[in-house]
């Protein structure tokens, strides 16, 4: 069987911190920590351009089984926006997806938008005075949520002011500046501002509640709100490695999901367990594809 002979990379398209960097950092501990690798492991961050960057890092090393890279839902939307060349498994190898994040609308603690109630009001009284800060791409699962809630209120989706940041930290930091009214980010990217009270959290995009710091934040189906979408991550490697390279692989990521370490990260980031390779890995991101190009036309995101 093969194995590595050489220092394993790993590819993240957002800056340290950012949501696809947690990924490799939690990944590389769980490694680490439990001895999974003979190799060395490094983690590469490549932010910016929506993470695009990473993906075309990859490409570049279309044999190299040494060389990995944190996967997500963007790869999707932005080739059904026509921004990116790529699909998962047209030009790459998807090894497997380890969790979901749900989404958090932020706001400032001194905002007057204090719940997603309220956020819904001003969505029907003055869309066009909303600016919204998000990461890492248009198109996305965070921009597709916020589309959908604005749906429901009865706006204009387009009408909104979205600046775009490649790590939703920064989107976060955009709000506590002034310059924008509210964040729509992973939940774990504002632990810090929600652990100080400087940032209020007005609903997630979950299907049930979560614990800790979203213990008391509703849920938008709580609020009547169709909207339950997450940002999955996974590993994927490069498009023309072997049948066993991938294999090899796959054996490594399922033995570091189950492990104490990885359990204590999808508690502290607010991860929901996903585990998926093999055929069923295959079939969820066809039929993920069908349903974001139906979801994108649907809420005038994509002709």
């Amino acid at each position: 069987m093969w194995c590595p002979v050489r220092e394993i990379e790993i590819i993240a398209g957002t800056p340290p911190g950012g949501g696809l960097d947690r990924c490799a950092r939690a990944l590389v501990k769980a490694i680490e920590a439990n001895r999974l690798l003979d190799a060395p492991v490094r983690v590469t961050n490549m932010p910016g351009e929506g993470g695009r960057g990473a993906w075309m890092r990859l490409d570049g090393r279309p044999d190299d089984a040494h060389t990995l890279c944190v996967s997500s839902i963007n790869l999707t939307t932005d080739h059904l926006l026509g921004e990116s060349p790529y699909e998962h498994e047209t030009a790459f190898t998807p090894l497997a997806i380890l969790y979901t994040e749900y989404l958090a609308f932020l706001a400032r603690s001194d905002c007057p938008v204090d719940s997603g109630a309220a956020l819904l009001k001003w969505f029907r009284a003055d869309m066009r005075s909303l600016t919204v800060a998000l990461s890492i791409a248009l198109g996305n699962p965070n921009h597709i949520a916020l589309a959908k809630v604005i749906r429901h209120a009865g706006g204009d989706v387009t009408a909104p002011n979205i600046r775009v940041f490649d790590s939703a930290l920064d989107a976060v930091a955009d709000v506590m500046a002034g310059n924008a009214g509210i964040a729509v980010v992973t939940a774990a990217s504002a632990v810090k501002e929600l652990g100080t009270g400087a940032m209020r959290a007005l609903a997630l995009s979950a299907p049930q509640r979560a614990a800790g710091l979203y213990a008391e934040t509703p849920t938008w189906s709580e609020l009547g709100v169709d909207c339950v979408i997450g940002s999955w991550r996974g590993v994927t490697g490069a498009g023309a490695i072997t049948r066993g390279q991938a294999a090899y692989w796959q054996e490594v990521l399922r033995a570091a999901v189950a492990t104490r370490e990885w359990a204590v990260e999808l508690e502290h980031h607010y991860w929901t367990p996903m585990y998926l390779d093999g055929a069923r890995l295959r079939e969820h991101l066809a039929r993920e594809r069908m349903e974001l190009a139906a979801m994108l036309r649907e809420l005038g995101l994509r002709a």
